[in-house]
């Protein structure tokens, strides 16, 4: 190939390997080399529902690479040099407006893809938006004038730098949103990778009880023996133990100071997440579900003094802070980090993570030059 192999999503459940001509580098871009791409679980529900107002794409953002081209301006505006390893975020900021200013930077409209239609990010932006290399699923990657970088150490082997992102979402959700403190009470519900990676977050934090509920598939069983590998004190198989009953035993009949759905169980999940949740205890819904029925009484919220908060992705901070935790070696992380897929086995790594393909899936990811 004299162009850019990648694996590009062009109907549901379909992918092929296609040659895309190399970009051109404007002065305020760049290139970046894939070393390695992580699969996100958010991946599987687009490759499953194909947005065909999208038309094809590269998928992938949980990239970690080299920085292979640098335009003029792009070396000063990005921090980096050609030949620096990083982690690349997802999300492409404008840099300018109130959420850019604040902090905020994911919920900025030029990259808000959940709310806003013909925005970008990487992973989600069809290859018909010049200059097509927009996911990580591929040779290169294209780095836009908006590219948000993390320094990637050295010594961490690429399976474990694609954690980054993810961890960072449990840093996130754990301890910057949900405030989690030492010795604390933490439920997390679903023991998935953005579970497990909350599950890492709140043994870092120094919660008290760390407890995570999940089923009785093989898969959650799994799951459920690793997250006690990563610091969870109890965990529940809600098929076969009644959650309330064992939470509030666990407790002491406190409950949970903190409760965090990070499973996909819609607006169920959500509400034993409000049951489970100690007077003044704390919420963070975390988990996307495609049921949008609920019936609750919500006079609970007043009588428990509760705070339910809403999360999604991750700041730069919780990244930065993810990346220490991997740096450091002190849990088994690649115990998580189950398979790994080259470009044409694309279809195959996403069908994995959907629960299709192999088993034992956890954080799946895409070596391009396999």
């Amino acid at each position: 190939m004299t162009g850019v192999a990648a694996a590009v999503s062009f109907a549901i459940r379909q992918t092929e390997v296609r040659e895309i001509a190399f970009p051109d580098i404007a002065e305020d871009a760049g290139l970046l080399k894939v070393e390695l791409c992580g699969i996100c679980g958010s991946d599987w529900p687009h490759y499953n529902n194909y947005p065909r107002s999208k038309g094809p794409l590269i998928l992938g953002h949980e990239t970690v690479g080299i920085v292979d081209r640098l335009g003029r301006y792009a070396a000063k505006r990005f921090g980096v040099k050609e030949g620096d390893r990083v982690a690349l975020e997802e999300y492409l900021p404008c840099g300018h407006c109130h959420y850019c200013r604040t902090g905020d930077f994911r919920l900025c409209d030029e990259t808000d893809t959940l709310n806003l239609s013909n925005t970008i990010r990487f992973g989600s932006t069809p290859v018909s938006v010049s200059p097509a290399l927009w996911g990580g699923y591929a040779h290169y990657q294209y780095l836009h004038p908006n590219s948000v970088f993390h320094q990637m150490p050295a010594h961490v082997p690429a399976k474990l730098a694609t954690l980054a992102l993810p961890l960072g979402n449990g840093v996130e959700w754990a301890c910057l949103q949900g405030g989690l403190k030492i010795g604390e009470a933490v439920v997390i519900q679903g023991p998935g990778q953005q579970g497990l990676a909350c599950t890492l977050a709140a043994r870092q934090a120094g919660a008290g009880l760390i407890i995570v509920t999940g089923k009785s598939s093989p898969a959650d069983r799994a799951r459920l023996a690793l997250a006690k590998e990563f610091g969870a004190t109890h965990t529940i198989n809600i098929d076969e133990e009644d959650l309330l009953e064992t939470v509030a035993d666990i407790t002491g009949g406190l409950m949970a100071d903190l409760v965090m759905d990070c499973s996909s169980g819609g607006p169920a999940a959500a509400i034993s997440a409000i049951q489970l949740a100690r007077k003044r205890g704390r919420i963070i819904l975390g988990g996307r579900s495609p049921d949008r029925k609920a019936e609750f009484d919500t006079d609970i919220l007043v009588k428990k003094f509760l705070t339910v908060k809403g999360v999604r992705g991750h700041s730069y901070e919780a990244v930065e802070l993810a990346i220490q935790i991997i740096a450091s070696g002190r849990f088994p992380l690649e115990r998580m980090c189950t398979h790994v897929f080259s470009l044409g086995e694309a279809h195959e790594a996403l069908m994995t993570v959907g629960g299709q393909g192999r088993p034992g899936a956890i954080h799946c990811s895409i070596d391009p030059w396999a």
